[in-house]
């Protein structure tokens, strides 16, 4: 359980991190919410995309999870009012 957990917050980690570097311009949000949505869309993705296809291929949904990980920052964004400094 614990071993999960920590999985789950190192891939949301990534993912996050990930999602925060394709999108250009610089995200004015913390690191900690930046978890927080890579380990939401990786549960997310993972639960769907786990349903969807019983034996399917683990990257693919680390793919999906970062597109739907940079919409959900870019959607964050908008709704707090904290939007994308472009330099």
């Amino acid at each position: 359980m614990i071993s999960a957990i920590i999985g789950s917050v190192i891939a949301g980690l990534i993912i996050g991190a990930v999602a925060r570097l394709i999108l250009p311009g610089k995200q004015d949000i913390s690191i900690l919410m930046t978890i927080v949505i890579g380990v939401v869309s990786s549960l997310i993705v993972g639960i769907i995309f786990g349903a969807a296809f019983k034996h399917g291929h683990p990257w693919i949904s680390w793919i999906i999870a970062v597109i739907v990980a940079a919409g959900a920052i870019v959607l964050y964004g908008n709704m707090t009012g904290r939007r994308q400094v472009r330099r």
